[in-house]
């Protein structure tokens, strides 16, 4: 209760002043809606977030000093309560993907209707996920692909980039395929097979392969 009256206090980051003037115009038509402050670098989101406490923190990714990603885990860190929406000009999964493992309730694109903002914000104030129409249809596919059969002991000793890694080296792709594919570097990927092996306590390929249909994660006939 701020102002005298219920409203939803918003923090806005993006180095992009234009863009962040006619966000903040938009929003400010918005009787339930007040805009309690601005960063144009990660760490000024940070602190402003830790200074003012906001509800909603309106975060851009690819910002000076800090990016969006590190940003919004380290805004998360000091006050789990704050709920981040991203918004952004990226729509690739690797950005999509690292803003939600970060913590981020919401991911809109900057050429995305102002309503779905609106939604967003009432979304994730509601304790929901929201995402941009632009990307939600792959993440729900993604998920849907690498769901276990069934609620397998030994698959949730990994994370989710390890359980990607491992049904990739099951299907016979080389390192750098799998590099190319997720976005990361082929020495990431060694280490997330090593990662595996370990966990999963396994000797060879033939072991991880066995282990991949026996889970259902690939199936035994081409």
């Amino acid at each position: 209760m701020r102002d005298g009256f219920t409203s939803i206090q918003l923090l806005l980051v993006d180095d992009h002043k234009m863009f962040l003037e006619g966000l903040r115009s938009s929003i400010k038509q918005q009787p339930n809606l007040a805009v309690i402050g601005e960063a144009v670098t990660g760490r000024e989101a940070v602190r402003k977030a830790s200074e003012l406490n906001p509800d909603v923190v309106i975060m851009d990714l690819t910002i000076p000093d800090l990016n969006g990603i590190e940003a919004t885990r380290q805004i998360l860190s000091n006050n789990p309560n704050v709920r981040v929406i991203a918004l952004s000009m990226h729509s690739e999964q690797v950005f999509v993907t690292e803003m939600l493992k970060a913590g981020a309730k919401g991911y809109l694109c900057k050429d995305d209707d102002f309503d779905d903002l609106l939604s967003a914000i009432r979304a994730v104030m509601a304790g929901r996920t929201f995402l941009s129409p632009q990307i939600a249809d792959w993440v729900v596919r993604d998920y849907i692909q690498f769901l276990p059969s069934h609620d397998s002991p030994q698959l949730m000793k990994l994370s989710p980039r390890e359980g990607e890694v491992l049904r990739l080296l099951a299907e016979g792709k080389a390192i750098k395929e799998i590099a190319a594919e997720l976005g990361i570097s082929g020495k990431t990927v060694h280490s997330h097979r090593q990662k595996v092996m370990q966990k999963l306590n396994l000797s060879n390929m033939t072991d991880l392969i066995r282990f991949a249909i026996q889970e259902g994660i690939i199936s035994a006939n081409p």
